[in-house]
């Protein structure tokens, strides 16, 4: 309870004051981290593939200043006008294995500032789109579009954001009573999920189609399999709307998590502002949800972790999950390309690297401030090189990296990766939330 008053204080000092300055060491930090593995990732994934290039190869591609600086080819991407030719190892880079790089950051990005804006709103550590019913919604339209109202399929992206939609709606009119309340929406948002899942499931045993199953269980998990510049298309708009909508109210978001008459006292409209933030939510989530499928733990664990390293101030939350966002699923994505083994081996190679990075940030980061450098920080770094080598030795007991033939989804990889480290953070917080 103490440490609770003690966050609660901090929180409205930080209001009260609303001092500029609030990018600070750690949150650079986080972002060049977070934007170097990101490119790491990105660049194995425009190499691996049939068409196999070395990084150095698929990095002079990436670059090449001919195509950067041709119009016609940004206006094939971004408008959807007919591609110029180029050479076959242009299109395979820029035609085939960047737009699921692309749309993948994206997806990671709207998913994780999605999940930090709902555990602001709800005052609750465990809200994410999943728990509030919008990723169920999401699920649950495009399986009745895929299996009753097939005339609708090529309308699937904006079914899936219009069932997110609904089913936030839903969960909002069943919290409310005269107002709503952090708890209320999450029981809501359990009731919703429980009985949209039930329903889902329930759709499978009419589905006769062995294809529309299979294709149903790839949006249910999440996957960027075959995505291209159209759902590049698709994300971007609503991207560049939902992000700075999201950074500009985190400042409101430090006001709501003070309480509900804290913010009264200090002339907010907490049900205005609440409803409206959380539309910003709905609307990053289901977008990401129309392209990609339910790529579950993103939105959970991306705003747990962005906390741990910058602290509670939501605007660094936000700001730092747009960052790591795109770096989680970036990693994920390779893991569920290059199989089991090399996935290991990769998140052996990252957990290594990311404690090293934080090692060198961390001695920067004692002449800056010495107290930043807290219990907290200290395990995070020892848990990321723990992680590291407990995945080299799993890498070596699988017989070492090897690549594999098939994909996975990659909800399946971030569900793997959420897991675990949820599992940590509970172990490591005596509460977690109000519930």
């Amino acid at each position: 309870m103490e440490t609770d008053e003690a966050g609660t204080s901090d929180r409205a000092a930080t209001v009260a004051a609303d001092a500029p300055g609030w990018i600070d060491v750690p949150l650079v930090t986080l972002a060049i981290v977070s934007v170097l593995v990101t490119a790491f990732a990105g660049l194995l994934q425009v190499s691996y593939g049939t068409y196999e290039l070395s990084l150095e190869t698929a990095w002079a591609t990436i670059f090449d200043p001919s195509l950067l600086s041709n119009p016609a080819v940004w206006k094939a991407f971004l408008l959807g006008s007919e591609l110029p030719a180029l050479p076959p190892r242009s299109i395979v880079v820029w035609n085939i294995r960047m737009p699921r790089v692309a749309v993948g950051l994206l997806v990671g990005a709207n998913l994780s500032v999605s999940g930090a804006i709902f555990q602001a709103i709800t005052r609750n550590d465990l809200a994410s789109p999943q728990t509030l019913g919008v990723n169920a919604g999401a699920g649950l339209a495009v399986l009745l579009t895929l299996v009753v109202y097939t005339g609708l399929t090529h309308l699937l992206p904006l079914v899936a954001a219009l069932g997110g939609t609904v089913a936030f709606l839903l969960v909002y009119a069943i919290a409310w009573n005269g107002g709503t309340s952090p708890v209320r929406l999450i029981l809501a948002g359990i009731i919703v999920a429980t009985v949209f899942n039930a329903l889902q499931t329930a759709l499978f045993f009419v589905a006769d189609d062995l294809g529309v199953v299979q294709t149903a269980l790839a949006w249910t998990t999440g996957s960027l399999s075959g995505v291209d510049w159209e759902e590049f298309r698709i994300i971007l708009p609503v991207t560049l709307v939902g992000l700075p909508l999201s950074l500009a109210g985190a400042r409101h978001l430090n006001v709501l998590v003070l309480g509900e008459g804290t913010a009264k006292s200090l002339g907010m409209n907490v049900e205005r502002m609440r409803f409206g933030l959380s539309g910003v939510a709905i609307l990053t989530a289901s977008s990401a949800i129309a392209v990609a499928g339910i790529v579950g733990f993103v939105g959970l664990i991306v705003p747990h972790l962005v906390r741990t390293i910058v602290g509670s101030d939501y605007r660094r939350v936000v700001l730092g999950s747009i960052f790591v966002g795109p770096a989680l699923l970036a990693v994920a994505d390779v893991g569920s390309r290059l199989g089991a083994a090399m996935f290991v081996f990769m998140v052996g190679v990252s957990g290594v690297a990311t404690a090293g990075l934080f090692v060198l940030a961390g001695l920067a980061l004692y002449l800056y401030d010495a107290d930043r450098i807290d219990r907290s920080y200290r395990r995070f770094v020892a848990g990321a090189a723990a992680v590291g080598i407990l995945a080299f030795g799993v890498t070596a007991l699988l017989g070492g990296p090897s690549v594999g033939d098939s994909q996975v989804p990659v909800g399946i990889v971030t569900g793997l990766i959420g897991g675990p480290y949820f599992l940590y953070l509970m172990r490591r917080r005596q509460q977690i939330g109000d519930l």
